[in-house]
């Protein structure tokens, strides 16, 4: 049971090496099958590859091989599988399998048909132009109309909107809109909030129509957010790279009910570059493991996606991560004045990271912010916890790094001396 993916699977693939189970079996020179009767009404399709191997079976297990595939085999070593022609579902199977074998090796980001890829291109583009049309035509309504009383219509005309543009392949604009939607009704200011975002909303529409007048770091900005994403072999091979020690400056994660997302920061010890690595996971999986602790350094080269304001990046680690001294930092006013410089570059930057020196958690109306020497402050998010960053600095300053948006700023990780905590 050598090819079982760990001993759980090596046990239960035993417990299906039962001819009971199994109907349809069979075998030929390159591939054993069969079908084995699960919990559902259908019994679930196994085949192995035995070139590979390689294994199939339609049940959900993600492991590989599963237990019904180890099952399979283990009967077929021991004899009790017959030799027999090959369904046509096992046939097609391997058939593909040796077809793509005989191709010859693509480099990173080469597609397999470029022509098929170009004119799929092309179609995309036709329907984001389209969906980009249709919102620039409600967004000039609503200038004509006016926003008043349109709370009674917003959020309805909103999810009209952004089921749209999911349509017209634009997940990114369809987000912006989902985001607009969100707003509306939510405190006292919200109509403010909302305009802010149209406003964004309606620079990407603006932007798009001038996609080839724009310089090419900012049409790369303008497609992302559109949607439009970059493959990670591309990024690998043609991203710019940048060499360094980075420094882990915390992690945030935002789970809803399908995607689970996490934002690692990481800033270098020579470069001073900012990195912002981004990992995703289905609802209840796990994401990766983290490239090292906040308040480490981990060696490595960061390939950057392009853009106006490159930050999100790959890593490829070089060599094991290591202790990190306390970073230094800004005052609250060179914090605000690095992030005003952020959103010149890219008017679109929803998150920057910060770095703040010797700053103290303070009261700051109904909420709390990170106050500096000069008296000036940075507010918290509303609903951040301010608790444990009283517990570290016990009224001492300290240096915290956070996530800054319009919204406030989020701590991530901040300094007892040089030892890193996480908030």
């Amino acid at each position: 049971m050598g090819l079982a993916p760990d001993p759980a699977s090596a046990k239960a693939g035993q417990g299906q090496a039962r001819t009971a189970k199994w109907s349809g079996t069979g075998a030929s020179e390159q591939a054993v099958w069969g079908l084995c009767q699960g919990s559902g009404k259908q019994p679930y399709q196994t085949t192995v590859d035995l070139s590979g191997p390689a294994y199939k079976c339609s049940c959900p297990s993600r492991k590989f091989p599963c237990k019904h595939a180890l099952g399979l085999m283990l009967l077929w070593a021991g004899g009790e599988v017959q030799a027999g022609d090959e369904p046509d579902w096992v046939s097609s199977w391997v058939e593909q399998r040796a077809a793509r074998a005989d191709r010859p090796e693509r480099k990173p980001g080469e597609v397999a048909d470029p022509l098929a890829a170009q004119q799929r291109a092309s179609r995309r583009a036709d329907r984001v132009s389209a969906g980009m049309a249709e919102l620039r035509s409600w967004l000039d309504d609503q200038v004509r109309q006016g926003l008043g009383g349109f709370d009674q219509r917003a959020y309805t005309e909103l999810s009209r909107l952004a089921a749209r543009m999911v349509d017209a392949q634009a997940p990114g604009v369809a987000g912006a809109v989902r985001r607009a939607a969100g707003v509306v009704g939510r405190g006292h200011g919200w109509p403010g909030e909302l305009l802010e975002e149209l406003s964004l909303i309606h620079l990407v529409v603006s932007a798009h129509d001038r996609l080839a007048e724009l310089p090419p770091s900012l049409a790369d900005t303008v497609q992302s957010r559109i949607g439009w994403t970059v493959e990670t072999a591309r990024v690998l091979a043609e991203g710019e790279k940048v060499e360094d020690d980075w420094l882990v400056l915390g992690r945030v994660i935002e789970p809803d009910d399908r995607l689970t997302v996490r934002r690692v920061w990481l800033r270098g010890a020579t470069t001073g570059r900012l990195g912002l690595i981004l990992n995703f996971a289905a609802a209840g999986r796990p994401l990766d493991p983290l490239p090292g602790r906040p308040g480490e350094y981990v060696p490595g080269a960061l390939s950057f996606y392009p853009g106006a304001l490159p930050m999100r990046a790959l890593l490829t680690q070089t060599a094991p991560r290591l202790p990190a001294p306390r970073p230094t930092g800004f005052t609250a006013q060179q914090a605000l004045a690095s992030y005003v410089e952020s959103v010149a570059a890219d008017p679109w930057n929803e998150r920057w990271p910060l770095v703040l020196q010797d700053v103290r958690p303070a009261r700051y109306g109904e909420g709390w912010a990170l106050v500096d020497a000069d008296g000036d402050g940075l507010e918290l998010l509303p609903g951040v916890d301010p608790w444990k960053l009283l517990a570290v600095s016990a009224g001492d300053p300290v240096t915290v790094a956070g996530e800054w948006n319009r919204a406030g700023f989020r701590p991530m990780t901040c300094w007892h001396g040089d030892r890193p905590v996480i908030v």
